[in-house]
């Protein structure tokens, strides 16, 4: 199995880089690490710790999504219900929560959810965002819970992969084999000198 290492990034559509842009590197403090665009699109990533970045494509003619409450069944076409960005405490929630307030950005109150103390919010796009942060005395991580009244005969096997679910790989790409095609992003490996 390989080691993962977090989420390098999400990559989510906006329509206004600049709002973008103003949310997450100026409201947020998230460092805007990297820029891409030509005719017709543009791709920024901004850093949300040491491993893990969001991105937004801006796309001429995208619209928000409709907003819709973090965590309420929906039906209908869904990819994702929301993002949760873990905080180190919760001065940190309150921190955020006064600066989305401050900004017009509704906020909810802090929850507590037994592990995590959150609070939700949407970005000027509708994508709805909770921040958490975590309760000390309680990490899943460590020590994994099954808290479902009625779990998944799947969920009952474990918390940690099961072998012999998937089939075999029959035979390994050999490394002779193994080719890597270049994108647009190869132009953060040139040295242009415009940074």
């Amino acid at each position: 199995m390989p080691t993962y290492t977090g989420i390098n990034h999400l990559a989510m559509v906006t329509a206004d880089m600049d709002r973008t842009v103003r949310f997450w590197r100026d409201l947020l403090g998230m460092h805007l690490v990297g820029g891409l665009g030509s005719k017709g699109y543009r791709h920024y990533f901004f850093e949300i710790s040491d491993r893990d970045m969001i991105a937004f494509f801006e796309w001429s003619g995208a619209e928000p999504i409709p907003e819709k409450d973090h965590g309420v069944p929906f039906k209908g076409p869904v990819a994702f219900d929301h993002i949760a960005f873990g905080v180190t405490d919760d001065d940190a929630l309150w921190v955020l929560k006064d600066r989305l307030e401050a900004a017009g950005f509704w906020v909810s109150e802090v929850m507590d959810h037994g592990f995590i103390h959150s609070i939700y919010t949407f970005d000027p796009n509708h994508i709805p965002i909770e921040f958490s942060a975590p309760v000390a005395e309680v990490d899943l991580r460590q020590k994994p819970r099954m808290r479902d009244r009625r779990p998944t005969a799947t969920a009952l096997e474990g918390a940690a992969p099961q072998a012999g679910k998937w089939p075999p790989v029959a035979r390994a790409t050999p490394k002779a084999d193994r080719v890597v095609y270049p994108g647009e992003g190869t132009l953060f490996a040139d040295d242009d000198g415009r940074d």
